[in-house]
């Protein structure tokens, strides 16, 4: 855990410096995607400015920021690529709204704004990314085909960059994912409003894999699956101040359904509020399929977390499936959690039980500690916990106590 916290003090550092360099730039210049022939209004189809204005911002030799000003600018699918020659970080100021079109054929991969390859990167202002989801969401089917479907595009990925921040923006209505953050490290994403209807299918408001050195702080999520999800392969996550709900809750996972999985280590969610949501605080994995790679998932802290009117406010669901029509229920997971602690997880559940552990008997769930934890029914009735194949500590109040 202390390697973990002077992590996080050199992620805070590099961002204060990161800060300093948006500001009072000697060799800064703007490159304005207006003066590169974006036009706002609907019927115009902007990617060629904006990629660009980006090109020239990258390639410049000097302090360079992307402006896209005050008015509403629609986009097809986009790819803004390093390594960049300015010096870093390269900034994209969004001051007004970047619109996806409603034409799903113009997004044929996975992702709708893709920064890869980027060594410092700020995304920052007041502005809004608006996916223009809500003819798309009916179309995802995905639970249903076995994955063998077409993945809608996240509306702003990062993928293999480092030392990024992104600040203060919205994101609307998704037609995938709202943010997507792969393979990258030393990664702040603050100050975010993430919005969609309850009713929007897969539109997790912040979806992790494969990275390191990870915060997500002082941010709203209202979306329609998990608010924020921790799946396989990262490493120093760290979730603080953020208000998720409606939404699925704060998951890690799931994990266990592919091949060549890495472990998850060193999860840390403080000081949050959930409220409405289907679950609190989650950890899902498969049950074996025959292929998926045995790893770990160890090392989490959840701590000074309120239940406002939660569903199923912590869970461990070792069993989990996502479609009746491919899981594998006759063999236990081969994931192995350990070292996880609850503290002072206080509210209301929509659901009397309050706590469920369904651990794997091949594997069952080690250390699992339980501290100051008060959970009620919404009417003040109490509520309940079930727990199987656990190794449970418990310390302080107990609402409702863990038995295994």
């Amino acid at each position: 855990m202390a390697t973990f916290w002077i992590c996080i003090l050199a992620l805070v550092t590099a961002f204060v410096s990161v800060d300093a360099a948006i500001i009072n730039a000697p060799d800064e210049r703007l490159f304005n995607v207006v003066d590169y022939g974006a036009k706002p209004g609907d019927k115009a189809n902007n990617v060629e400015a904006f990629t660009r204005a980006w090109g020239e911002a990258c390639n410049y030799v000097g302090k360079a920021t992307v402006l896209i000003p005050i008015g509403e600018f629609t986009l097809s699918a986009a790819t803004f690529s390093g390594p960049c020659k300015s010096v870093a970080p390269i900034a994209v100021q969004l001051s007004g709204t970047v619109k996806a079109s409603m034409d799903l054929s113009l997004y044929p991969k996975e992702s709708w704004l893709l920064f890869q390859d980027i060594s410092g990167l700020v995304i920052f202002g007041d502005g809004t990314i608006d996916g223009q989801g809500n003819n798309t969401w009916h179309t995802d089917k995905c639970a249903d085909t076995n994955g063998k479907c077409t993945i809608l595009p996240a509306s702003l990925v990062l993928n293999q960059c480092t030392n990024v921040l992104v600040r203060s923006i919205t994101s609307l209505n998704p037609k995938g994912f709202h943010i997507s953050v792969t393979e990258c490290k030393n990664v702040q994403l603050e100050e975010l409003h993430i919005l969609a209807p309850e009713s929007s299918s897969n539109t997790d408001g912040i979806h992790i894999s494969k990275s390191d050195q990870v915060s997500v702080t002082r941010s709203l999520i209202q979306t329609g699956d998990d608010c924020i999800g921790i799946i396989q392969g990262n490493t120093h996550i760290s979730i603080s101040e953020v208000t998720c709900g409606p939404g699925h809750g704060i998951s890690v996972g799931s994990l266990g359904k592919h091949e060549n999985e890495r472990d998850v280590v060193g999860i840390t969610v403080v000081n949050c509020t959930l409220k409405g949501t289907d679950n609190g605080i989650r950890i899902k994995t498969f049950p074996y399929n025959g292929k998926a790679t045995p790893i770990k998932a160890t090392g989490f802290l959840f701590k000074d977390i309120v239940m406002d009117n939660v569903k199923n406010p912590i869970i461990i669901d070792q069993d989990y499936c996502d479609s009746k029509k491919h899981c594998f229920d006759d063999k236990p997971s081969n994931i192995e959690i350990s070292d996880i602690e609850f503290n002072n997880i206080v509210g209301t559940s929509q659901t009397e039980p309050a706590v469920s552990l369904v651990c794997s008997s091949a594997k069952p769930c080690k250390n699992v500690t339980f501290d100051n934890i008060n959970l009620i029914g919404v009417n003040g009735a109490p509520a309940v916990a079930s727990c199987s194949n656990a190794n449970v500590n418990m310390e302080g109040l107990q609402l409702p106590p863990v038995n295994c």
